[in-house]
């Protein structure tokens, strides 16, 4: 499977992705390409690449005064610039729950287990097929018969459980977050930072997965219209199709060999990186090791955005007391990160009720 176990995310300390399924790592690596524009922007003394601008001091000013959150971010996503994504499969999880009743030789829906309690114990046989949390079940790919819900990665039923919430459900969420991190969105503000329109293989698209998923008219309803302070909103992307295959894809793989499987090799890529990955640390290193970090894991974005900080100097005091916090936890707590955790908490509350949070990889530090 692409994601980390629940069991091996404490020793992850920064190094090692928790989750590389395709859709997350292109994000992350989108991330990177922002930090890396703002580092560029600052060496070369600009006001903007063809990316990132910066505020000017006025326009900082203001968003801070004028609201009761602090928003005085030194960089923004151009007003000219669109984000759009493409997905070469319909992204595990709800939206792609229809195709994978259809695959199955039998697509009746399974019967939902008993909530576990401290007591019984996980069901006999049932091995990693869901991940529990006390009383709360975070369902695989399983369970037809339940849709909308938030689902953990997909994997075989004897892998170890996971508790990295499906593509679908991190998509729907980055509708409120925008497709900022919490690091990335101290340094850049949100406004400009939503997906537009998410485009789909044609053969991967079915259109009650995705309208359930991400829309207004599914279980993002509640959040319809919703604003929040910081220059957050809920922005449902646009979804098209297009009849052209990825020559990668599954289908096209299909033609040429019988027998396909998953693989835990990924390729994290932008404009400015490129690398291979296994296991979500960089390819021919060991696990958990620090010289294994991607460029894109934790401990590297909040490297280069301390970087970024330690240039803007004094001038920006708040985001540079912030990232030079004790703790990533500390990093990604506080004042300046206060109007993002509450989108997340209303998110999650009205919309996703069922998110499992994947902690235990907060406590440690870069120095």
């Amino acid at each position: 499977m692409k994601c980390l176990p629940s069991a091996k995310v404490p020793q992850a300390n920064g190094n090692v992705l928790h989750d590389w399924h395709a859709e997350i790592l292109a994000l992350r690596a989108l991330n990177q390409f922002f930090l890396t524009e703002c580092r560029h922007l600052l060496d070369n003394g600009g006001e903007q690449t063809d990316i990132i601008r910066r505020r000017p001091q006025q326009e900082r000013n203001f968003a801070s005064q004028h609201r009761d959150t602090w928003q005085a971010q030194p960089f923004a996503i151009r007003d000219d610039v669109r984000l759009h994504m493409y997905c070469s499969e319909a992204p595990c999880g709800d939206a792609s729950m229809e195709l994978t009743m259809a695959d199955q030789e039998d697509a009746s829906p399974w019967e939902m287990l008993p909530p576990l309690t401290a007591t019984n114990g996980a069901p006999e046989g049932h091995g990693g097929s869901d991940h529990r949390n006390g009383d709360t079940v975070l369902l695989g790919r399983g369970y037809f018969s339940q849709l909308g819900v938030v689902r953990r990665k997909p994997a075989r039923a004897d892998a170890p459980p996971t508790a990295s919430k499906s593509c679908s459900d991190k998509l729907a969420l980055r509708q409120c977050t925008s497709v900022l991190s919490s690091l990335t969105s101290l340094l850049i503000h949100p406004g400009n930072a939503y997906i537009r329109c998410l485009i789909v293989a044609e053969s991967q698209y079915t259109p009650a997965g995705f309208e359930r998923s991400f829309s207004a008219k599914g279980r993002m309803s509640s959040l319809e219209g919703r604003t929040w302070h910081g220059g957050y909103a809920f922005v449902p992307f646009q979804v098209a199709t297009t009849r052209r295959e990825f020559d990668f894809s599954k289908r096209s793989v299909r033609q040429q060999s019988e027998r396909i499987a998953a693989s835990n090799l990924a390729v994290a890529w932008n404009p400015r990186l490129e690398e291979g990955l296994i296991g979500g640390v960089l390819q021919g290193r060991k696990a958990f090791d620090s010289k294994g970090a991607s460029q894109v894991s934790r401990r590297k974005m909040w490297a280069l955005a301390r970087e970024i900080s330690a240039i803007l100097a004094d001038d920006h005091s708040p985001i540079c007391s912030k990232l030079s916090a004790d703790s990533y936890d500390a990093v990604k707590t506080g004042e300046c990160s206060q109007a993002r955790r509450a989108v997340l908490e209303d998110a999650k509350r009205e919309a996703l009720a069922s998110w499992v949070p994947n902690v235990r990889d907060e406590n440690w530090s870069i120095g």
